[in-house]
């Protein structure tokens, strides 16, 4: 995917020349198949459990219909969650944005870097995405970029663990 300017987010520089990067699309597809592997097996658990106590047909349809109003709002939070993520490389950090109602900024210092993960877990590999994990030393400038395409993935792994040794890393 290529670099964009992403002026509307969170993201602002003291440098226009700054290019964010978004992450894949594809990171809406997994995250909304682990909601309906979430949110679908209770809305049957509850079909169920009213069923074997024989509850009112009532509760249990509010019930549903508060599941179905999660789902839905989850579904569309989702897709605004994933576009809130991107991620800029600098000459001396890497910054990492994300949130939408609670906007993070994390700086990552290349320095400060100890380790750089990628990892994929079996839905994100059927769908061909990765997550970058960077390690520092404090746990808070921790970050993660999740839905990069696994070469750019590895590419961004490479780039910042150079970057890393460059500067007296840890990596």
């Amino acid at each position: 995917m290529p670099p964009v300017n992403i002026d509307e987010t969170f993201t602002t520089t003291t440098d226009p020349s700054d290019l964010w990067h978004p992450v894949s699309p594809k990171l809406v597809t997994a995250r909304r198949i682990v909601l309906l592997f979430t949110l679908v097996p209770l809305a049957l658990f509850v079909i169920v459990l009213a069923w074997v106590l024989e509850l009112p047909v009532t509760i249990a349809a509010i019930v549903l219909g508060v599941d179905a109003i999660a789902f839905i709002w989850a579904w569309w939070l989702i897709g605004r969650r994933v576009r809130s993520y991107a991620y800029c490389e600098r000459g001396e950090d890497l910054l990492v944005s994300s949130g939408i109602l609670f906007r993070r900024l994390v700086i990552v210092p290349y320095g400060r870097m100890q380790l750089v993960d990628v990892k994929a877990g079996p839905i994100d590999r059927t769908l061909g995405i990765t997550t970058v994990q960077l390690h520092t030393a404090a746990a808070t400038t921790d970050a993660a970029i999740p839905g990069l395409e696994p070469q750019v993935a590895a590419d961004l792994r490479d780039r910042l663990a150079r970057r890393g040794e460059s500067r007296s890393a840890g990596l």
